[in-house]
């Protein structure tokens, strides 16, 4: 299976049947349909298939999907099936959230290294963690072999950590700046910007 092939829309979809399944998986269901998955996602049964069946065939004509294959096999897909290493860069109000996010490690993924530009805060522990120099950034998270980080530095500083990202060989980038990053092809950025989907949602008020 080509990765390049599958549309980035059917992918971002794979995480929210994902969550399903597992709150389906916690209440002791064994099994599912199509139709009563897009009951809880509100998508429907037609496109959860079509979506699905890029990836294979899991289920079956009557009886519908095994829950827990299904969590296995969309693990699989998405790769969150071990647990990520991630570089958290900024460790203002969010940085500290996130720090703190308990729902990060049984999704696949665990902060492990977290970097500020202000004297003031390197040295000081959010949690566990000891917030580190992003002068140090670049040599430690290539020595850490981190392939994922979370940005939530100001916009006028986001560039330019995400240029020292890339060249720490970091391949995936959450970035909550509101702005657009400038990276190499190889490089996936995923933006998250609160206040745009608040402007999303005030348009059908």
């Amino acid at each position: 299976m080509n990765a390049e092939k599958i549309p980035d829309i059917i992918i971002g979809r794979l995480p929210i049947y994902l969550r399903a399944l597992q709150r389906m998986a916690d209440k002791g269901m064994k099994t599912t349909s199509s139709q009563e998955l897009g009951e809880h996602v509100g998508i429907s049964a037609a496109q959860i298939r079509k979506d699905i069946s890029q990836f294979g065939e899991f289920g079956k004509q009557g009886t519908g999907y095994s829950i827990s294959y299904l969590l296995d096999k969309l693990r699989e897909i998405l790769k969150v099936d071990r647990i990520w290493d991630v570089a958290l860069v900024g460790a203002g109000d969010m940085g500290h959230a996130l720090a703190r996010y308990q729902g990060f490690v049984n999704r696949g993924f665990c902060i492990v290294l977290i970097f500020d530009n202000d004297k003031a805060k390197v040295g000081e522990k959010i949690g566990n963690f000891v917030i580190e120099d992003t002068s140090t950034m670049i040599e430690r998270i290539k020595e850490a072999g981190i392939k994922i980080a979370m940005l939530t530095v100001p916009a006028s500083a986001a560039q330019e950590v995400a240029d020292k990202l890339v060249q720490a060989g970091v391949k995936a980038i959450l970035n909550y700046a509101p702005i657009s990053l400038n990276v190499p092809g190889s490089v996936k950025v995923q933006h998250i910007d609160p206040a745009t989907h608040l402007q999303r949602m005030t348009y059908y008020l």
